[in-house]
């Protein structure tokens, strides 16, 4: 991989390692690269047992869950593709079978398969679809009914049960070219808030991550080279990249006790892409 270019000021520091999730579970669903490994990595950090869930990238997804054992945590790693009813409830039943219980769901896989719209498949269409908006329907759906079932545990949390869906700024972003995508992220917004309004008396949580230019292996093409980093950076107030490590550390927050009052949110992580930049000169 090519080595990137140096920030115009250094990377921001981590944060210390505080044990806010210690005693729960936590399933991370697309948690063998990227986002989905440094949110799993940020919970066991903070104390959660880690279920990896993983499609296709066994040897990746049994690393991630080894990094999770180095920080004190208990992990497995399991495959599952969540577009799959049967498959998603297999990964919520190995789940309680090892850990006893489930406190935390991360909505986190996703793909993109681009093409113009006059270019686009039904496949790529209906694939997009199947895992970013209906996988994050069924494992919500299950893990909803397993917080109901379990009730609250107060040694552990207040919540029932808490879900993060790691969204993307495309979901009020509009994105010429990945139509699917951009669609399948506003759905999840409305996903994510329907759900939000119909459980929060339960003392279910349901909030949304929205990470914007996050340093990942997919996204190599956007910051690998001079030109491509730049044209990158005009996009982002801030002027540089995130790090996969900032989405971990704000899933840590939401899945605390310390976000107890913040429910149907989208937590925008994205140096502020979402700020129209064009306009900061005056457009």
């Amino acid at each position: 991989m090519p080595t990137p270019f140096p920030w115009p000021e250094p990377p921001p520091p981590s944060c210390p390692v505080l044990k806010l999730l210690q005693g729960q579970t936590a399933i991370v669903t697309g948690a063998s690269s990227g986002i989905g490994r440094a949110i799993a990595i940020a919970l066991g950090h903070a104390g959660a047992n880690v279920v990896v869930n993983f499609f296709g990238q066994p040897d990746k997804a049994l690393e991630v869950a080894e990094e999770v054992r180095r920080c004190g945590s208990r992990a497995m790693a399991v495959a599952a593709d969540v577009s799959d009813p049967r498959q998603v409830r297999i990964l919520f039943e190995r789940t309680v079978d090892e850990f006893g219980r489930l406190d935390i769901l991360v909505n986190n896989a996703g793909i993109q398969l681009d093409a113009a719209v006059e270019d686009l498949t039904f496949e790529q269409w209906q694939r997009v679809m199947d895992v970013n908006l209906t996988g994050p329907f069924l494992c919500c759906q299950e893990a909803v009914r397993l917080f109901n079932k379990q009730g609250i545990d107060p040694a552990r949390s207040c919540a029932a049960g808490k879900i993060i869906c790691i969204s993307s700024v495309h979901e009020v972003i509009p994105w010429a070219g990945h139509v699917n995508y951009a669609a399948s992220k506003g759905g999840l917004m409305l996903l994510m808030k329907s759900l939000a309004q119909e459980v929060a008396p339960r003392r279910i949580r349901v909030n949304s991550i929205a990470p914007g230019a996050i340093r990942t292996p997919i996204n190599t093409a956007a910051w690998s080279t001079r030109e491509a980093y730049d044209a990158l950076l005009t996009l982002i107030p801030q002027k540089r990249i995130g790090e996969a490590e900032e989405i971990g550390r704000a899933a840590v927050w939401l899945a605390s006790d310390q976000s107890d009052y913040v429910h149907g949110i989208t937590l925008f992580v994205d140096g502020g892409m979402t700020l129209y930049p064009g306009f900061e000169t005056g457009g």
